[in-house]
Parts: structure tokens; sequence; C-alpha cells
């Protein structure tokens, strides 16, 4: 019997973060080995959990739970999501312009499938989470990149950006603040790439799953309120603030004049019902994540849990020889580069499965996250500061080694 075929275009796709070095890390498991793992941001893997309000709020109406729910969520949900942005500044932010996911994820899927013909191009930034890259190429877009180099704080220039626009072209995707590398955008360089969407005729996307998880007075800008009666899509959810990532709540908002994006909000209505409805359960926890207590804060302020691991990470990188860092101003990771000895014929992917076989270290190779360059790699800040400690003195180690090996020759 012949195998069966799959879909061409999923060659084009990479997801390293869940793939084959994942793979590989359950396989040593399987065999007793005991691993730190710092390739997914997932915090209740590292002992967070979702705050008791919100499990309440889903506990007491668990009884409502059972029927579907209208495809854009529930309708108090949408309502809560739409005060915020309301709150924010966001023109136009109603509860008919609000839709429910089960996560981000699948609303980033639903978006780019509602937007895209064959062969349009979306600006990606590099390095990029890569959800965005395997969404666009699997609704048959083309991924197109804007650098956002290590050397400018990882922030991108808006003037390569708009040299990037194509007749193809139909949106720009920010992710701010950003994964991997943790920069947060400014509101000048916000305003210039909202000034190329509006030249262009530009869907904004914008990724800001990350938004109140912010370190040493570092500034979130949204983008709608920027944008103004410009079309933009702001995504948000639970599972990185609110620490709810097994929820599989996200939310996107459609901001900007409804004329000039009704098409597209008929789009993603269809769609939406087609897959029915989002998880409901966790919908009724939206109200009180964005208008109850303040929880993360008190984790990201000097003293707080991801502070002090983050600290760790930077003390770390600046006391080795072989290690660059940006400090990350926002989100759940550092992305540091390997330079001097140590990055002669560096491979980050083989460096990455050196290190899960010899240190029980895993981490995610930065070109996964498509960049051109081979010499980073991205660990997340959810652990505790001594653990992130020890696998940097593991880290260090490895690449001591590397950088005593003649050239050309791989220190076992």
């Amino acid at each position: 019997m012949s195998s069966l075929k799959t879909r061409e275009r999923l060659s084009e796709v990479r997801y390293e973060i869940r793939g084959e070095l994942a793979r590989r890390a359950r396989e040593l498991e399987a065999g007793g080995r005991s691993l730190i793992k710092l390739n997914i941001g997932n915090p209740g893997a590292f002992g967070f959990r979702a705050p008791a309000h919100l499990q309440r709020a889903i506990a007491d109406h668990i009884a409502g739970t059972d029927p579907y729910t209208h495809q854009q969520g529930l309708p108090a949900a949408r309502e809560a999501i739409a005060a915020f942005h309301r709150a924010r500044g966001t023109p136009n932010a109603s509860p008919e312009r609000v839709f429910v996911g089960n996560g981000v994820s699948e609303l980033i899927d639903l978006s780019l499938r509602a937007l895209l013909n064959p062969g349009d191009e979306v600006l990606l930034p590099s390095p990029d989470y890569p959800l965005w890259s395997a969404a666009t190429i699997l609704n048959d877009g083309r991924p197109v990149y804007y650098a956002c180099r290590p050397e400018h704080g990882f922030l991108p220039d808006p003037d390569e950006i708009e040299s990037l626009v194509t007749p193809r072209t139909r949106a720009i995707v920010l992710i701010n603040p950003n994964n991997p590398t943790g920069a947060t955008y400014p509101r000048a360089l916000l305003e210039r790439i909202v000034a190329i969407a509006a030249k262009h005729g530009l869907l904004l996307m914008a990724d800001e799953i990350y938004d109140g998880i912010l370190y040493d007075g570092a500034a979130f800008e949204p983008l709608a309120p920027l944008a103004g009666e410009h079309p933009c899509l702001s995504f948000g959810g639970l599972s990185k603030v609110h620490r709810a990532c097994g929820w599989r709540v996200g939310w996107a908002v459609l901001s900007g004049d409804p004329l000039a994006s009704g098409d597209f909000h008929h789009a993603m209505d269809l769609l939406g019902a087609l897959r029915l409805c989002a998880n409901v359960p966790g919908q009724f926890a939206i109200e009180q994540a964005l208008h109850g207590e303040d929880t993360i804060s008190a984790l990201t302020a000097p003293g707080g849990r991801l502070h002090d691991t983050r600290t760790a990470l930077i003390e770390a990188c600046a006391a080795s020889e072989h290690l660059e860092l940006v400090a990350p101003q926002g989100a759940l990771y550092g992305f540091p580069a390997v330079t001097g000895a140590a990055a002669r014929g560096f491979d980050d992917h083989a460096f990455a499965l050196q290190l899960l076989e010899e240190e029980d270290v895993l981490i995610v190779p930065g070109s996964s996250f498509n960049v051109p360059y081979r010499n980073h790699f991205r660990v997340t800040l959810l652990p505790e500061a001594d653990t992130l400690r020890e696998v940097f003195t593991r880290i260090d180690r490895l690449l001591t080694r590397r950088a005593a090996a003649k050239p050309g020759v791989v220190a076992a």
C-alpha cells in the first residue's frame, strides 16, 4: 500500500519550539534523564497558577457552559474586552467587533484565512513567533520579513518595512512586546508604521499577548489607538499575563472605520461560525481578568519572580565571555547571542542538540524564529532564578569547550 501524501506546503513550515529537539527530549526523559526544559513559554509547567479569582469565575458559571455560544464569543465577555480597549483609546471598540477564539493561535489562523488570496504577502518581523509564518504559508500567502536587528535593540526600521511593500502586500504584523526578543516598541516607531499601513492600504495586525509583562519601567504602547480610523486587528488573551495557557482563551479586536473593514469582519464571522464557537468555560474568566485584580505586576516588579529570573539572565550573560544579550524589556524570553571564539563555525541547531545530549538542557535555536543568522537561542524566563543560573552555568561550560577546540573541530 502506498503511503498517504501530505500537503506539499507543510515542507515550508517550521515550529522547532515543539519539534525535533522536543521529541528527542521526550526520548531522553523516557530513558530516565532529568532535563531542564526552557523551550516553551508555558507558565503552568513552571509552577505558576491562573489567579484564584479567575478560577472562581469559571467555577461559578460552570453549569451554564454546556451549550454552544455565539461564534464570536459570550456577549458579556466581548463587552468586557471592548470596554478594556475603549479605556485604552481604541476607536470603535464594540462587542460586535470582538472575536473570541481558542487562544490567539486560532485567531491568527482565522484572520489570515479571511485576508489572503494565493500569493498575497504579509510583512512579518524577523525574528518572529513562527506561528505567524506558518499560518501565512498554510493560508497560501507569502511571508516577507523585515529585520529587527540586535544592534538596533531588535527594533525594526520603518524605511525598510516600506521598501518591502509590493502590490501583493496585504498586512503588517507587529509582535509587541516581542517574542522571542523581549523588545518593546516606542510610540514614535509605531506611528511611522501606522503611516506606512495607511499610505498603502494595509491591515495592521498587532500581536499584544504579552502587553502586561514589562520590566524596569518599560512602557507598552497599544497600536489601535495610534491607528485611529485605519483598520487594525489587536490580539490578546489569558495565556501569558494571566498564566492560563491551557484554558485556550484569546481574542481579537477589529478597530478603525467599520466601513473600511466590513467585508473582513464578515469573513472573520463566517470562519468563526464554521468552527462553531470557542471554549466556553474559559470565557467566563475574561471580565475578571481584564477588570479585576492585577496579578502580573508583582511578578515583574523588583523582587518578583519573573523580574528575578530576568536579572539572573542578564547577569549570567554579562559574566560570560561567550554571550551577548539585548536585555528583554517585556514578555517571557531572552534571546542571547553566542560570540567570540565559541561562535566559530557555530550552528544553533547543532548546539541546541549538543546542549540537550550533554548538559540536559532544552532550548530553542534562534533560526527557528526566521532569522538569517545562526548564533542566537531563546530561553524562557519562567523558571526560578537559581534554575536559570544553573542553566547558564551549563551553557557556558559547553561554550568554553567549543571555544577551546581547534577551528573546524566540534567540542565533545
